[in-house]
């Protein structure tokens, strides 16, 4: 694989952990919270755009919504559950639940869709397309340019619309935003939905590149941390760089090593910028 290849490839993977990582940092800017079963919606984004497919026989592109709208029905359900450990802002239960629920959405979409690996058949993934020498599929595009659109909107809601001056006063204090008339309970929910849904959506569009198991949303997770630590909580523009970046350096790195050490040489990066700088790419 040539030079160019390896840097398509490694956009599109990078392009991958962004879009897995946008919910996320909107969830930990509106809310300061991590969503733990974060990897696990990833996962269901892709198994129920797998089983519209085969199941149901739709076409790639309303599989999508289909899963979207089922991974969001359940945020709501888990949004609505943890209401008021939301709203108390206790970190440590959030966490413990989320991660819980991690755990029961793999088991329960192990039950659902089996043990096999599985592949998603998209038309964009057939489609080979060649630029310079290098090939890539138009799946490849597809998440580039989902990713780059996905960013645009979330900084551009966030930092012009009333929605995100609403967002951004609940994150500094919940408490005084209620005064204020600010539903805080809704906004939470609203962002938690969005976050699952993002999560779903880059499930639905990264998971065509490679079988996928109903395993695989616990190394998503470390992944998202890993882009959200070294972008700095809350950067949006940093996520989107260090996510671009990430890949990369993953393709690159698996160029020349063994695959399996990608994630530890990853981590290594990830304590030597935290050394540096310990605020990622945020500005102080």
């Amino acid at each position: 694989m040539n030079v160019v290849s390896q840097l398509v490839n490694g956009l599109a993977l990078g392009a991958g952990y962004a879009l897995l990582a946008v919910g996320w940092t909107v969830l930990l800017s509106a809310a300061r919270l991590v969503n733990f079963a974060h990897g696990q919606l990833y996962m269901l984004g892709a198994f129920v755009t797998w089983f519209a497919t085969t199941r149901f026989g739709l076409p790639y592109l309303v599989a999508i919504p289909v899963a979207l709208v089922a991974v969001a029905a359940l945020a709501v359900v888990l949004q609505l559950l943890m209401t008021r450990l939301t709203l108390d802002q206790n970190i440590v239960s959030l966490m413990l639940v989320t991660l819980a629920f991690g755990y029961l959405l793999q088991g329960g979409a192990g039950l659902i869709f089996g043990g096999d690996p599985q592949i998603i058949d998209s038309p964009f993934q057939r489609q080979d397309l060649s630029l310079g020498g290098a090939r890539f599929t138009g799946q490849d595009v597809v998440i580039i340019v989902l990713a780059l659109v996905l960013y645009a909107v979330a900084f551009y809601v966030l930092g012009r619309t009333n929605v995100g001056r609403m967002v951004r006063g609940v994150a500094e204090d919940p408490k005084l935003a209620q005064l204020y008339g600010i539903d805080a309970g809704r906004v939470y929910l609203v962002v938690f939905v969005f976050s699952a849904v993002c999560a779903a959506l880059a499930g639905a569009v990264v998971a065509p590149r490679s079988p996928i198991l109903t395993s695989i949303g616990f190394e998503e997770v470390i992944i998202t941390f890993l882009v959200v630590v070294l972008a700095g909580i809350g950067n949006l523009i940093g996520g989107l760089v260090v996510g671009m970046g990430l890949g990369l350096f993953t393709a690159v790195f698996g160029t020349y090593f063994p695959p399996a050490y990608s994630t530890a040489a990853a981590f290594v990066l990830l304590l030597v910028v935290l050394v540096v700088r310990p605020q990622g790419l945020k500005a102080r």
